[in-house]
């Protein structure tokens, strides 16, 4: 999974502010974001831990920036003790971690923008929105994946799969457990998505009332 952090900073860095980790996996396009009462190292680590008990699959590598809040010694050696593995991006290179940066804008400045959150009010908030943003785009989102690309002079062709939510992308897939694949189909019979939005739109109304 790429993983990366959005700032809730609004027009500046100064003090503290909440942040989203967004974690997208590469194969599916699952993504999970998470809210984070402050930008640290430990708060991170915890977070990634909660994120794997979420996860239809087995979590086997996160690709990272160089933030001093994913290279570090605590997240280091919590990969290497539950064999995960743990790579970076090149300084400067953006579109090495292309799939999250696109999720922190299509699921997570999209849905609740950029103001400035850093109270825990917010951070409540903040949280029960994503509860159902992430079974919003993860059951009921199609997303395209790209297939090929190729350059014929000056253009560039580019070549998609069909349409499909992260959900079926696992339900199609052969290592995932059946265990694994009825427990989010039971999940999946019981959602609504006309309900979810409604809940998130309802969150994001109350977030903004009270947003700086």
């Amino acid at each position: 999974m790429e993983i990366d952090l959005v700032a809730h900073c609004g027009e500046t860095t100064e003090g503290q502010y909440l942040n989203t980790l967004t974690c997208t996996d590469i194969c599916t396009g699952w993504t999970e974001p998470i809210a984070l009462p402050r930008r640290t190292q430990q708060a991170v680590c915890t977070a990634i831990q909660a994120m794997r008990q979420e996860l239809p699959f087995a979590l086997l590598g996160i690709d990272s920036d160089n933030g001093s809040e994913f290279i570090n010694n605590l997240l280091y050696r919590y990969c290497q003790d539950e064999k995960i593995t743990f790579t970076r991006s090149r300084p400067y290179k953006k579109n090495d971690q292309a799939h999250v940066e696109q999720k922190n804008w299509s699921v997570v400045r999209h849905t609740v923008g950029y103001d400035r959150l850093e109270t825990e009010q917010e951070l409540a908030l903040l949280e029960d929105i994503y509860a159902a943003l992430r079974l919003y785009v993860n059951f009921f989102q199609p997303v395209l994946k790209l297939q090929a690309k190729e350059r014929l002079g000056n253009k560039v062709i580019r070549r998609y799969d069909q349409a499909t939510t992260p959900y079926q992308r696992i339900m199609k897939r052969q290592d995932i457990p059946l265990q694994t694949k009825a427990h989010f189909m039971n999940l999946y019979l019981h959602l609504n998505p006309v309900e979810l939005r409604c809940r998130i739109d309802g969150k994001v109304a109350q977030l903004w009332k009270i947003a700086p």
